[in-house]
This record gives C-alpha cells, structure tokens and sequence, in this order.
C-alpha cells in the first residue's frame, strides 16, 4: 500500500514478474533511431507542402471565380446601362413628339366643347320649335 500512495504501481501477487531487461529491450523499441526521425520529417513537411499548396491552390481559384463573377456582373451592369440610356433616350423623344401634338390636342377639346355647346344648343332649338308647332297647331285649331 505505501507504493501505491507514493504513484508506483504495487505488482499483484497474479502477475509474473518482469525482469529489467525485457522493459529496456522495449523502450529501446519504442524510440526511433535518428536516420528515421529525418525521414518521417521529411514526410511531414512534404505532406505539410501538398497541403498547404492544396489550400492555397483552392483560395486562388475562389478568387479567379469571384474575379469572373465580378467581370460579368460588371457587363450585366453595362448592358443595362445601355438599356437604360436607350429607354431614357425613347422617353425623351415620346415627350417630344407629345409636346408637338400638344396644340393639336387642345384643338381637339376645344372642338369637343364646341360640339357639346352646339349639341345642348340644337336640343333648346330642338325644343322651343316643337312648343312652336304645338302654339302653331293650337291657333291653326281656332
């Protein structure tokens, strides 16, 4: 019990013993000789690179498709600049030609109002004649 308290392992009775030999061959085991540390260096950085370039290769093309996206939002935008040049172009001249047509135009209503006026007047004559022909046909009768 007071190897167990001081964090050493007590060995149970059911265990073989091991010998000190066999826990150095392992250890010995476990640590790589120095050509092999090299090498998986090596290894690491050179996968490290691939990655690393594999990253980069990919923002780089992120920025080429943002960079093509941009170039034809920039012409769509250009295009419906000119569309709107055009549009604006047609409106002023629609203006114009209603503008010239304008003094024809208030010709036309101030002949509608004749009309209407002559009309409403041809009705009162219309009128007043036919009490004409009944004042005429009530003194015919006498």
């Amino acid at each position: 019990m007071a190897a167990a308290a001081e964090g050493v392992p007590e060995t149970r009775p059911e265990e073989p013993a091991r010998d000190d030999v066999a826990v150095e061959t392992a250890e010995e085991a476990k640590e790589p000789a120095e050509a092999d540390i090299t090498e998986l260096c090596r290894d690491m950085f050179s996968k490290m690179a691939t990655y690393l370039t594999g990253e980069l290769t990919a923002t780089s093309e992120d920025y080429k498709l943002l960079e093509n996206m941009n170039k034809l939002t920039s012409l769509k935008y250009l295009e419906m600049k000119d569309i709107a040049i055009n549009i604006s172009r047609n409106l002023k001249d629609l203006n114009q030609k209603y503008a010239e047509l304008q003094p024809y135009l208030d010709q036309i209503n101030a002949i509608e109002e004749q009309v209407a006026a002559l009309e409403q007047a041809a009705y009162k004559l219309d009128a007043y004649s036919k009490k004409l022909e009944a004042k005429y046909k009530k003194l015919e009768k006498r």
